[in-house]
């Protein structure tokens, strides 16, 4: 598309555009997301919070805003700081594995997927005020299981979720 997109609306975290036909929505200011893979002793560490959106709670891979607390802050340094702060657990060392788009027919969102490796619990996480995040430690054996029941329970599961699941849906 050749011609410019114009703002329709911006709030204080996210910015609607429009572009020809398309409509979508952007984060505000440039911030990113960092999301974070982080397997100890054969366990992956997942977040359950609410998500407004949804109006429900949702089973989600530890993330965050990068640059939201300290503009140029590295994705690894914003995952690093956002898994301790969500999950208690701090890595020895985070690698970034890519960058992702997470929906690109609706938002112009992407986030940069890292490994964290080396992990030591230091608090009992949960995050920041009101975000009532609670902590699973899940065997990768045990993944399926886990998801199914949660979603019987009526929680949402994002789909990042898909990158401990692909092994049993694609056979």
């Amino acid at each position: 598309m050749s011609e410019p997109a114009e703002t329709v609306w911006a709030g204080k975290y996210i910015v609607v555009k429009k572009q020809g036909t398309w409509e979508y929505v952007s984060r505000a200011r440039g911030i990113q997301a960092a999301v974070i893979l982080a397997i100890d002793d054969g366990e992956v560490i997942l977040v359950e919070q609410y998500r407004v959106p949804l109006g429900k709670r949702c089973i989600e891979l530890p993330a965050g805003l990068v640059g939201d607390e300290e503009e140029g802050e590295a994705p690894e340094a914003s995952a690093a700081r956002e898994l301790e702060e969500e999950t208690g657990y701090r890595p020895d060392k985070v690698e970034t594995i890519g960058y992702f788009q997470s929906s690109p027919g609706m938002v112009s969102e992407g986030f940069t997927l890292v490994r964290a490796t080396g992990l030591t619990k230091v608090s009992e996480g949960g995050g920041h005020g009101d975000e009532d995040i609670t902590v699973h430690r899940v065997p990768l054996d045990g993944i399926v299981d886990f998801v199914a029941a949660k979603r019987a329970e009526g929680v949402a599961i994002d789909v990042r979720m898909f990158l401990l699941l692909s092994p049993s849906i694609l056979g």
